[in-house]
């Protein structure tokens, strides 16, 4: 049976029976994975703190018959600071279930895995605000998963366009002047050249974009209508963070 070391994100865990746990992980070289955990639920056990929520580790996992089973692990960080604010648990959770429902079990994307990461990180020592932490990542996310936005060229005509009021989450892109709305939606020039401003910028330069709430908020319907469209499921969280309190974006 082959087996495997890799970094990787615990993404969340249930219970197997009344000692195991399977685990699903966010690997750089394999994916999104479900492993099996034995003894994980015992206080005792190697693999009760490594298989915590957002843990990240190397972790060591052989290919069974239908499942992986974890062999191994050693702590990278863990991120339990994020189990300590509500408001950052949520966030970390709801980036948890877009990898859960974007990725394909054993499709590697090394490119999404780092984003992932370093978002992660940004999260932990609070360097950018948190709403355009997470814009950015849905941006990156629609971009690595074959769903990127066309915002320099109209996703009709493929004219080009320097910004438009329009953008059609069937076509993929911002609408010309000249071409049909039908089925598009309404966006302010302001949200439109961020949008297209984060499709751009690599994530650590992403503390130079100062965005108002109202953009922040249009950024933030519009980006859910993409995910809600193009992935498996629509994110529970994305609701509940909506109405998570009254200051949110």
């Amino acid at each position: 049976m082959a087996t495997f070391k890799t970094p990787a994100v615990v993404l969340k865990t249930q219970d197997l029976n009344e000692s195991d746990k399977l685990v699903c992980l966010f690997s750089e070289k394999l994916g999104k994975i479900t492993a099996v955990a034995k003894g994980a639920k015992k206080s005792k056990s190697k693999f009760l703190s490594v298989t915590l929520p957002f843990c990240y580790c190397n972790y060591v996992v052989f290919r069974g018959k239908n499942l992986y089973n974890l062999v191994e692990a050693e702590v990278i960080d863990s991120f339990q600071v994020f189990l300590n604010d509500l408001n950052t648990l949520t966030y970390a959770s709801y980036l948890c279930e877009l990898i859960d429902i974007s990725m394909i079990s054993e499709e590697s994307n090394r490119e999404l895995f780092k984003e992932f990461i370093t978002t992660f990180y940004f999260m932990k020592i609070n360097a950018v605000s948190i709403e355009l932490l997470m814009r950015n990542f849905e941006v990156k996310l629609l971009k690595l998963t074959g769903f990127g936005l066309n915002l320099e060229h109209c996703a009709i005509c493929k004219k080009k366009i320097k910004s438009s009021n329009y953008i059609n989450v069937e076509y993929s892109g911002g609408i010309c002047n000249s071409c049909s709305k039908f089925g598009s939606l309404k966006i302010s020039n302001a949200s439109y050249n961020s949008l297209r401003f984060l499709t751009k910028v690599t994530t650590d330069k992403i503390y130079r974009l100062s965005l108002s709430d109202d953009i922040l908020k249009e950024l933030y319907e519009i980006l859910s209508e993409f995910i809600c469209h193009n992935y498996s499921r629509k994110p529970k969280s994305l609701e509940f963070l909506k109405n998570f309190n009254d200051s949110f974006i």
